[in-house]
């Protein structure tokens, strides 16, 4: 399993916005960009469309247990700088459906093995 740290500075989250590639998908948009760090950086971002804080917060839990399953399976090459971002319907969705979503859009992305 890969080591992963979590993206806290604004700049790396612009960073990754304007210079990484994106996928979106009806559970979550996808912003990834190589690093030169030896470690897999991830930020996750929820804005107030999709709804209160608790509503905020689930969605964050759900598809931080995507990524850390993601991790497990061993998918990921390389390094690289992740910024997910939740849509309306992630608050609604188990974390299998967010990961199957989250498969889909690193597979299109060319990050997954």
């Amino acid at each position: 399993m890969q080591k992963y740290v979590t993206l806290k500075e604004n700049t790396d989250f612009t960073r990754t916005y304007y210079r990484g590639k994106s996928i979106a998908n009806p559970a979550l948009v996808v912003y990834s960009r190589k690093n030169g760090a030896g470690f897999c950086r991830v930020g996750i971002t929820t804005s107030k469309k999709i709804g209160n804080a608790v509503e905020r917060n689930r969605s964050r839990r759900v598809i931080r247990a995507a990524y850390q399953s993601v991790l497990k399976k061993d998918l990921i090459k390389g390094n690289w700088d992740f910024v997910f971002v939740a849509r309306g319907k992630t608050k609604y969705l188990k974390s299998t459906a967010v990961e199957k979503a989250m498969i889909s859009c690193l597979e299109e992305l060319g990050v997954i093995k």
